[in-house]
């Protein structure tokens, strides 16, 4: 249903987000990063929260997108088995942790980010992305209901192109939606990789895939 050109089009603006993500001029790539991250994990969070009444344990048994199931690795890397809301939660709760957290997301003056700033912005990214492809693949249809979907489309593509900008997502982690991204992002520079992945995500419909 969100591949109907007729809610693709759907946005809340026309801006060219191409030029929003790039690194301006005298601005440390580290404080962008920080300051984009943070920004779209509340803005990802507040779109969770319209349908969050609907993503149920019962209706929603496994984290789900397509033919994919996601597991949470918990601090000591043990594989937990949960719910859609049950990820989401340890998603938001995660990551609320870590932009709260003066050694990692420093917001005074002096303060340095740690050597594994990047790495943990890109878990950031991963976690974001799978929040935001079960919304698409499990509650479109609640969030068209409510008429969120142009707000939900212009989230999706202003995240897609700035994780691609700093490349904080592999190209693997995102094929299971490169449909609906060469429809909301296309580019010159996007669309052959894209291609090629995303047939072998739709060659692979009937397997169910764990991560």
């Amino acid at each position: 249903m969100y591949l109907e050109p007729e809610h693709t089009k759907s946005r809340i603006t026309d801006f060219e987000f191409k030029e929003l993500v790039v690194l301006p001029r005298e601005i440390d790539l580290n404080e962008w990063l920080a300051s984009n991250t943070t920004t779209f994990f509340h803005h990802i969070n507040l779109q969770y929260s319209t349908i969050s009444e609907f993503c149920t344990g019962e209706t929603c048994q496994t984290m789900a997108v397509c033919n994919t199931q996601y597991y949470w690795y918990d601090e000591r890397g043990k594989k937990v088995k949960c719910t859609a809301p049950q990820y989401v939660d340890f998603v938001m709760s995660s990551v609320q942790k870590l932009v709260t957290d003066e050694d990692v997301f420093p917001t005074k003056y002096g303060r340095e980010f740690p050597s594994s700033f990047e790495a943990l912005v890109k878990k950031i990214c991963r976690h974001l992305f799978h929040v935001l492809g079960h919304i698409y693949w499990a509650h479109f249809k609640e969030t068209l209901a409510l008429e969120l979907h142009g707000h939900l489309n212009t989230l999706y593509a202003h995240f897609i192109l700035f994780t691609r900008e700093f490349s904080l997502l592999d190209p693997k982690e995102t094929a299971i939606m490169d449909d609906l991204t060469e429809v909301l992002c296309s580019s010159p520079t996007g669309g052959g990789s894209g291609d090629g992945a995303s047939g072998g995500a739709s060659g692979a419909q009937n397997h169910v895939k764990e991560r």
